[in-house]
């Protein structure tokens, strides 16, 4: 199955449902008819299908456990009897967290300690400035604050309950700001380091923003999503349980600060 890249994530997402219903449907009502008057068994068999056309459809891989367990888990909280107030809390709750999601095809991806440690080490010995391109919950910026607090750190996030996350965990950092803006305008001229946790998606949009805005030496890196068609000058390798490695750009050419290692 060849994929349409006009095709929205939500799009997408709505046509392997369809698909994966009218299959599981199918499936069953010539091989073992009973099954269809078992909604769990419809259910699970829905959520292969779908998942499976998800797949096919190049969807990025998050989705395909969305769709692997959405008609399973919504045939088990009907069993519930739970009232609509709870569904509508869980649906908001979903949304303030992942906000823009399925548009953006950036998922919420928390980085590690380590990796904190990892990115303050590629930091030149003087004062400088970093950008978090989606900071989510801050807890990386904290992090890093704490370790250089000569730098001036800024993180950028969409999300409502990440950023006052975010906002709440750096309150205390003096040399942190936490901003609530979309990351694609922000401009890049005055950092001497811009960290990005995307998704394989938005990369190489990424690299053209860089390319158009940073300052030579300044440096771009990625954590576990290369750019693609572009070498990275140096890839880090973090010591933490998600084998993390950080990709390692300079957009615009080699280092003009001194002692950027």
């Amino acid at each position: 199955m060849t994929p349409d890249p006009s095709l929205s994530p939500l799009r997408t997402a709505l046509l392997a449902q369809f698909l994966g219903a009218l299959t599981a449907i199918g499936l069953l009502a010539l091989a073992y008819p009973r099954l269809l008057a078992q909604p769990l068994a419809v259910a699970v068999l829905q959520g292969l299908c779908a998942a499976y056309t998800s797949h096919k459809l190049d969807a990025p891989p998050w989705w395909h456990a969305i769709h692997l367990g959405f008609m399973p888990l919504a045939v088990l909280a009907s069993r519930l009897e739970l009232p609509p107030g709870w569904y509508l809390g869980a649906f908001l709750l979903l949304l303030v967290v992942y906000w823009r999601v399925a548009q953006s095809r950036v998922p919420l991806y928390l980085s590690s300690e380590a990796a904190a440690t990892a990115v303050a080490a590629l930091l030149p010995d003087q004062p400088c400035r970093i950008m978090d391109l989606g900071c989510g919950n801050g807890m990386f910026l904290r992090r890093m604050a704490r370790l250089r607090p000569d730098c001036s750190f800024v993180g950028v996030e969409y999300a409502p309950l990440p950023w006052l996350w975010a906002r709440l965990a750096c309150a205390g950092s003096a040399n942190c700001r936490i901003v609530r803006a979309d990351y694609w305008r922000q401009p890049l001229a005055e950092y001497d380091l811009v960290y990005a946790f995307l998704s394989p998606v938005p990369m190489a949009r990424l690299r053209a923003k860089a390319c158009g805005e940073m300052k030579a030496g300044a440096r771009l890196v990625s954590n576990t999503f290369a750019i693609p068609d572009q070498e990275p000058d140096a890839v880090v390798d973090v010591p933490d349980g998600r084998r993390t490695r950080l990709y390692c750009y300079r957009p615009n050419g080699p280092a003009t600060l001194a002692g950027n290692r």
